[in-house]
């Protein structure tokens, strides 16, 4: 395809670049930077289901670059991209981050981190089913959210987009997402296999390629990308970030 940039050529230099980004980018506070090491320490595996540092920078200058004070989370793990909702909207009074997590583990252990590191006072955490969890919100009649963070379970992403949308429908009164604001959607490419899951891409042989993720998040995409109600934007950056503006 012409126009396709191929940036390093080995992992060497991805690796160079990504720490070199990170470095000249804005910087992070120290609890935020110290739960992410915690994470890593106690279980390598599991960690990997955080955003990287440099995901979490670029979400705190989205969020201050649309002068965002309220942001809804769906999937909190152990709260670490949580921590830089709420440090991207730090210093406003109605500052609100609410994150959904459906893991009774991980919602202790992001819990345990809000109150230690006193960001609970932004930070409110829902825990049980997201599809639910959203039904409960937009029950409450709150104030709309400029900005909609979706990285929880890939099968469940149509659903969350449809929710929204059907849910911040022009004119209503109770809608969850402001005319004008932001969804981001995490993980949307999957290591390349939603692209190419030939046997090209190193990840077609795993656990990565099976079940329905791929599928969904295909579908996932499309729909972004053809609602009429949406700009959007996908960006092979991370694992995919698909982002979309809703207009009215």
């Amino acid at each position: 395809m012409k126009g396709v940039t191929h940036l390093y050529p080995n992992e060497q230099v991805a690796s160079s670049v990504y720490e070199y980004a990170s470095k000249n980018s804005l910087d992070l506070p120290k609890h935020i930077l110290d739960h992410y090491q915690w994470a890593y320490d106690n279980d390598p595996e599991e960690a990997d289901l955080m955003v990287s540092p440099l995901q979490a920078q670029t979400q705190v200058w989205i969020a201050k670059t649309l002068g965002s004070k309220r942001i809804l989370e769906i999937g909190t793990f152990v709260g670490f991209s949580a921590l830089t909702w709420a440090h991207a909207i730090e210093g406003h009074e109605d500052g609100k981050v609410i994150t959904l997590e459906f893991n009774p583990k991980a919602s202790k252990v992001a819990r345990e981190t809000f109150a230690r590191t006193g960001t609970d006072k932004y930070i409110e955490l829902i825990e049980g089913d997201a599809r639910e969890s959203l039904k409960g919100l937009h029950a409450r009649k709150l104030p709309p959210f400029d900005l909609v963070f979706i990285d929880a379970d890939k099968t469940s992403y149509v659903t969350y987009l449809e929710f929204i949308l059907s849910h911040s429908e022009p004119g209503s009164t109770d809608r969850l997402l402001r005319p004008g604001g932001v969804i981001i959607a995490d993980n949307i490419l999957r290591r390349g296999l939603v692209a190419d899951a030939s046997a090209a891409n190193p990840w077609h042989n795993t656990e990565k390629n099976r079940g329905e993720d791929r599928r969904v998040l295909d579908e996932f995409n499309k729909k972004m990308k053809s609602d009429k109600r949406l700009d959007t934007l996908l960006m092979p950056v991370f694992d995919g970030l698909g982002m979309a503006r809703l207009v009215d």
